[in-house]
């Protein structure tokens, strides 16, 4: 099911291979859609949405917002996490949490600002 011009519910489904959560905000859709015009590039969801139980096994916090369908973790080929989180913090200054990692970059729609690095 399409979701947005480049996403689909099936991207953002929880990856533990035993559920079926595949919840999604609409805003978390809206703000990965406006980074993906904005690169140019596919995003891939490394993770969404996750069960309780899957959240545990990654070692997510118990309020995770992965569990509501409100977070994505993703990466873009060939492009710095540095360049993505950037972009994100630069767009929206006083909202979501934006985590920066090595190798991804975490999105939720908090509503609050919330920043930190893994």
């Amino acid at each position: 099911m399409k979701l947005s011009k480049n996403f689909s519910r099936a991207e953002f489904k929880c990856k533990c291979g035993k559920c079926d959560y595949d919840t999604v905000d609409a805003e978390l859709i809206t703000v990965l859609q406006s980074l993906r015009d904005y690169i140019g590039l596919p995003i891939l969801v490394t993770s969404g949405n996750r069960c309780p139980a899957h959240n545990s096994d990654v070692g997510g916090s118990k309020g995770s917002y992965h569990i509501r369908g409100r977070a994505a973790d993703i990466q873009i080929q060939d492009v710095s996490p540095l360049v993505i989180q950037g972009y994100l913090k630069s767009a929206y200054p006083n909202k979501f949490g934006i985590g920066s990692y090595a190798l991804f970059t975490h999105i939720d729609t908090r509503t609050k600002a919330g920043r930190w690095d893994g």
